[in-house]
């Protein structure tokens, strides 16, 4: 189990340097891309990559606030929501980490997340659901989940892949809007057409790239980001509790919920434990956009922790449904 674990850790972070270097790189040629080709002049293209430059730093700067108010989350009573307060307290003194700001999404599905920019500027969210639907042994596992994230400075790097995403969503919109209405390389309708034939096979290169490419490959890097911590954090859960069965326990009970978070977003959905836009569950790897799922399966994540317990291998009750299913017709609904 220990050696497991560490091969994950040093897998996670070689993985994640790159990403994130893929991430920069990735909007510093969407931007300069995207000016040049709109303009023709090399200094638009700076203006735009300093641009983008100022709107990832707002979202990185701005990231617990704009997560929470995304979510509806509102600040958790202390005599409320007293148990929860008191395991947060808890799991950060077993994590050496400061008590990160506590919130609840007033919601049936049970799931958590964990936001913020680093330790000293975190918060940590649950819903309603969760609360009333695990008891404290699987609640302590999902809240220990929850703070690897911050101690492994995952809040971080997820949060530089989200506005890194955003960032090029809001210029291919741009690049889209600029184009369409006959802005680009410098040429207006009526105006200089000088350039011909190569420009424009310059630029309609450029328009693909931009507008179709780029957040597709900003997606995956979201995506790939986000998987690549999620075992780990699972792992490290365990380190923090020194109880396998809390967190595992919580993924089967949240394997089995039929519930989806009802306030999400595509921008948020790689922060909960569970992701809200992945597929259904027992579907996945039959569809092309399972790449951009941001989670792996749950049935993935629980056989890792059984594997560390010395447990058989788990089978979701869905995956047991399906078997008598046909395989090509369409899963059943999760309820909203």
């Amino acid at each position: 189990m220990t050696t497991d674990f560490r091969e994950l850790q040093k897998k996670n972070k070689r993985s994640t340097r790159l990403l994130l270097v893929a991430s920069f790189f990735l909007v510093f040629i969407v931007s300069f891309v995207a000016g040049l080709a709109l303009t023709g002049f090399l200094g638009f293209g700076i203006i735009a990559l300093l641009f983008s430059g100022a709107l990832t730093f707002y979202q990185y700067r701005n990231s617990s606030s704009l997560a929470l108010r995304a979510t509806g989350a509102i600040a958790a009573d202390p005599d409320e929501y007293a148990q929860l307060h008191n395991l947060v307290e808890e799991m950060a003194l077993a994590s050496g980490l400061p008590k990160p700001d506590v919130y609840i999404v007033v919601d049936p599905a049970p799931n958590a997340f964990a936001t913020g920019r680093d330790p000293e500027n975190a918060a940590v969210a649950a819903t309603t659901g969760l609360l009333e639907k695990l008891d404290r042994n699987e609640l302590q596992g999902v809240i220990a989940h929850e703070m690897a994230h911050i101690r492994n400075y995952d809040i971080r790097v997820m949060t530089v892949a989200a506005a890194t995403a955003g960032a090029i969503a809001i210029l291919a919109d741009m690049f889209w809007r600029v184009a369409f209405w006959g802005g680009l390389g410098g040429n207006r309708r009526g105006g200089n057409n000088r350039g011909g034939g190569p420009q424009m096979v310059i630029v309609l290169f450029a328009f693909i790239f931009v507008t179709v490419l780029a957040p597709i490959g900003a997606g995956l890097l979201k995506a790939a980001v986000s998987r690549s911590r999620e075992e780990l954090a699972d792992a490290t859960a365990v380190e923090i509790t020194r109880n396998p069965s809390g967190i595992r326990m919580a993924l089967e009970k949240l394997d089995s919920d039929v519930t989806v978070v009802r306030k999400t977003s595509h921008a948020t959905s790689h922060l909960w434990i569970e992701s809200p836009d992945d597929h259904v569950k027992g579907h996945r790897g039959r569809r092309i956009n399972d790449m951009f799922n941001t989670h792996p399966p749950l049935a993935e994540r629980i056989n890792l922790l059984r594997k560390m317990e010395g447990l058989p291998p788990y089978v979701s009750d869905q995956e047991t449904q399906l078997g008598s299913r046909d395989p090509e017709s369409p899963p059943p609904p999760r309820v909203r």
